[in-house]
C-alpha cells in the first residue's frame, strides 16, 4: 500500500472517531425513574429532562440524573428527654423528591439529599419530642413520639420533599435507667396484681352480703306467707309427694309407714328381738 494509501487511510479513522465521540456526547439517556437536571456551562436549566432518549449540546451541556423514586435511608439520633437522660435512637426515614423540587433541589443542596436536608431536620424533630417526655415515656409510647417527630420534620421540610414515614428501629438507654424502668414496671405489675386481688375480695363479701339479704327476706316472706295461711304448709306436702301412699299402724299413739318401710322391715332376721326394730315415727298432729 502506498504512503498516500495509508494516510487517507488513517484520516477516515480519525474522522469516523470524531464523529462517533460527538454522537456520543450528543445525546443523553434518562433512566426509569428518574428526572434529569441539565446543565450548560454553569448554568441550570430551570426545566427538568423527563425518562428516556434526548440530544444535547456535545461538550458544553451534562445532564445530572435525579430520583424520584422513594428513598429509604438509615440514620442515628442522639437526643435527651425531660429527665436529662441520653437516648440513641436507630432509625429509617421514607422519603421521596417531586418532580416540582428536582431542579430546586439540585441548585440549593449540594451532594446526597438525604444527608443535606432530610436528616437535620428529622434530628431536629426528635431532639423537640424528646426534651418534652422522659425517657420512661419515650420508651413506653415510641408510636407517639414517632408521630409527633414525623409531624415535626414534615413541617420543617416543606413542600421540598416528601417524608413517607419514620420507623423507630431501636432505643437504647444506660444500663442503670433500663434497670430503674424494668424495676419500677415490676413494681406497677404487682401494685396493680395486688389492686386486683382486693376487688376481688371485696366482690365476693359484697356477693355473700347480697345472698344473705336476698335469704333473709325469704324467710320474712315464707313467715308472713305461713301466718296468713296456714294451708300454704299443706300446699308444699302436696308438691313434694312422691306417690307412694302411706300406711297407718297402731290405735291412740298412731305410728305412719310407708309400703317401703314395711317391706324393709320384713326383711328382718327373724331371730331379731321385736322390742330392737326400731320404726319410724311419724310426728303427731296437733288437730283434734
Amino acid at each position: 500500500m502506498s504512503p498516500q494509501a495509508s494516510a487517507r487511510l488513517i484520516g477516515v479513522a480519525i474522522l469516523i472517531f470524531c464523529v462517533a465521540i460527538m454522537a456520543s456526547s450528543g445525546t443523553y439517556v434518562v433512566p426509569p425513574g428518574e428526572r434529569g437536571v441539565e446543565v450548560t456551562m454553569g448554568r441550570v436549566s430551570p426545566a427538568f429532562k423527563p425518562e428516556g432518549f434526548g440530544l444535547k449540546v456535545p461538550f458544553i451541556t451534562a445532564i445530572h440524573p435525579t430520583s424520584v423514586r422513594q428513598q429509604t435511608s438509615e440514620d442515628h439520633a442522639e437526643c435527651y428527654s425531660s429527665d436529662l437522660q441520653q437516648i440513641k435512637i436507630d432509625l429509617r426515614v421514607l422519603f421521596r423528591i417531586p418532580e416540582s423540587s428536582v431542579v430546586k433541589l439540585f441548585q440549593d443542596y449540594f451532594g446526597n439529599t438525604f444527608e443535606s436536608l432530610v436528616a437535620p431536620r428529622v434530628h431536629e424533630a426528635l431532639k423537640e419530642v424528646a426534651a418534652n417526655s422522659s425517657a420512661e415515656q419515650i420508651v413506653k409510647n415510641r408510636e407517639q413520639i414517632k408521630t409527633r417527630a414525623l409531624e415535626i420534620a414534615r413541617r420543617k421540610v416543606g413542600t421540598l420533599l416528601v417524608i413517607e414515614d419514620i420507623v423507630i428501629q431501636n432505643i437504647a438507654l444506660t444500663k442503670e435507667l433500663e434497670h430503674a424502668i424494668e424495676a419500677k414496671m415490676v413494681q406497677e405489675q404487682e401494685a396493680e396484681k395486688s389492686k386486683y386481688l382486693q376487688q376481688r375480695v371485696q366482690i365476693e363479701a359484697d356477693t355473700t352480703v347480697i345472698k344473705a339479704k336476698g335469704e333473709a327476706e325469704s324467710i320474712i316472706i315464707r313467715g308472713e306467707a305461713l301466718r296468713k295461711n296456714p294451708a300454704f304448709v299443706d300446699l308444699q306436702v302436696v308438691d313434694k309427694w312422691d306417690g307412694i301412699t302411706p300406711m297407718i299402724i297402731g290405735g291412740g299413739d298412731q305410728v305412719m309407714l310407708t309400703t317401703q318401710d314395711i317391706a324393709r322391715y320384713r326383711d328382718v332376721k327373724t331371730n331379731t328381738p321385736t322390742s330392737q326394730i326400731k320404726l319410724p315415727v311419724a310426728p303427731r298432729s296437733n288437730s283434734r
